[in-house]
């Protein structure tokens, strides 16, 4: 059994901006089932509900910082599922906001102070509540710093001084990358502070500092393991990466069916599977009400995402309007982000009314009506480390039409006419509107001409499981790979 101590900025249903947040409740919770040890320390973010979630108050806990200053903080509890504890930290000063990482679209300016503080804490709370973990697991920028802390505040005469770390990168196009306050703010040394570690053009790169004293390193598809090793990919960080190659995995993400399956989902409106399809109708329906779209016959396009450049929706914004024009598609679009996405997308039902829907925000509720509701679900992301939409929508029995990168391409089989209709979706590879319009050309020619081909594709999509069984047991071996570094390294070190 392994003592694992995840510390993240996100954790479902507490707090989620992104896949980030189902993916370290996710695992977390399905290692817990394989009878490890696991827990979570998480912000206490104003948007938590302490009722709703029944978090009680635990202790306090006092943070060293640089200059020998101290912060005490409170830590709350909470259980996720029956076993998994929840450990939250208590700041008001840097968590008692309306967001998590920014309010208005405008990133807090203190961001660097804000989550290394919770790196700090984290390790604190392990130490003052008797939890000497195995392996602590960081995710993305925000706790990257706690990999450092390990091996310099916490190197030695530490209970902590033998605990393993490992990195998972969710999207390395986020690095956290501030003024070298930031970093000062550590109190872990200046000599620290250098182009191998974390210095990055003067300014402090907490992902990159994060890569080089993580003992291994994931991100969340093989594809985009291979992806971050290229200059391209890598997004500048390629050559750290590459320096620790054979650290780095890549492991797709699981799902958590319990919440997202058309048998559980208790937010859709029916329920379905593939031997009780009607449902899928009915939620189609409720779909079209709820969104004013006109008809009964005409096949949906559903996509949810922020609206970012990564996700590919500056493609959708050339190409809908000729799409919804001459191809019989109907479509509903939600999420939040790029000013200039919001309104577009937010003044489409008016300029095509029965024809096109759009809630801009983030409405949990409607994301599952979408997927359960649409016929279609494109993801046409520029890179994609691994999506988790897509994987949904396969198990909703919703085509995903996706664009060939990242975890998108280890996901999705595209469909091909042959006489065993084998695929579980449509993948195009040009990131351009071109090759999206076309592959929306030959989703509608298979809509006309070969119904019977989408039915198997459905059903294949819909047998297609990605729980988190595989995905936990590869990150199992993961931490077995990062305790054998650790040990090496001691072991150097005397």
């Amino acid at each position: 059994m392994l003592k694992i101590l995840f510390v993240a900025s996100e954790c479902a249903p507490y707090a989620k901006a992104g896949g980030l947040g189902d993916v370290v409740s996710g695992l977390a919770k399905q290692l817990t089932v394989s009878g490890h040890d696991a827990r979570v320390v998480l912000p206490l973010y104003r948007s938590i509900d302490r009722q709703r979630f029944g978090l009680r108050y635990r202790q306090n806990v006092c943070v060293h910082g640089a200059g020998g200053r101290e912060r005490w903080a409170g830590v709350w509890e909470s259980r996720l599922g029956d076993a998994l504890p929840v450990w939250f930290l208590d700041y008001d000063e840097y968590f008692g906001r309306a967001g998590i990482y920014d309010e208005n679209n405008r990133e807090y300016i203190d961001n660097a102070y804000r989550f290394d503080f919770l790196s700090k804490a984290a390790l604190q709370i392990g130490k003052d509540l008797g939890f000497i973990p195995d392996v602590i697991h960081v995710h993305d920028w925000q706790t990257s710093p706690a990999a450092a802390l390990l091996k310099t505040w916490d190197r030695k005469f530490s209970p902590l001084s033998a605990s393993a770390s490992v990195l998972t990168i969710h999207n390395i196009g986020y690095q956290g990358v501030y003024h070298k306050l930031g970093f000062d703010y550590l109190g872990i040394g200046g000599d620290w502070f250098n182009a191998n570690v974390c210095e990055d053009h003067g300014r402090f790169n907490m992902l990159k500092m994060g890569i080089f004293f993580a003992d291994a390193i994931t991100t969340v598809s093989p594809t985009h393991a291979e992806e971050i090793l290229s200059a391209d990919g890598g997004r500048g960080l390629a050559p750290y990466l590459n320096w620790k190659r054979d650290d780095v995995f890549g492991i797709i993400n699981g799902a958590d069916y319990s919440q997202w399956s058309p048998e559980n989902d208790r937010l859709i409106p029916a329920n379905y599977d593939w031997q009780r399809f009607a449902g899928k109708q009915d939620c189609q329906r409720a779909l079209k009400e709820r969104f004013g779209l006109v008809g009964n016959s005409e096949p949906v396009i559903g996509i949810v995402s922020r609206f970012a450049g990564q996700k590919g929706l500056y493609l959708v914004r050339d190409i809908i309007e000729q799409a919804l024009r001459e191809l019989p598609f109907q479509w509903v679009v939600i999420g939040s982000g790029d000013p200039a996405l919001e309104r577009f997308f937010g003044e489409l039902p008016a300029r095509y009314p029965g024809k096109a829907g759009s809630y801009i925000g983030y409405h949990n509720e409607l994301s599952h009506w979408a997927q359960a509701g649409s016929d279609f679900f494109l993801v046409p992301s520029i890179y994609e480390p691994c999506g988790l939409t897509q994987i949904y929508a396969m198990k909703y029995g919703t085509l995903p039409i996706v664009r060939a990168t990242g975890g998108l391409r280890d996901t999705v089989t595209n469909y091909r006419n042959t006489a065993d209709t084998d695929g579980t979706g449509f993948v195009f590879w040009d990131a351009t509107p071109s090759a999206l319009l076309g592959t929306l050309w030959w989703v509608a020619d298979t809509w006309w001409n070969r119904h019977d081909h989408l039915a198997r594709l459905r059903q294949n999509a819909m047998a297609q499981n990605f729980s988190w069984a595989k995905p936990a047991a590869e990150y199992l071996n993961v931490y077995a790979h990062a305790i054998r570094n650790r040990r090496a390294l001691l072991a150097r070190e005397g």
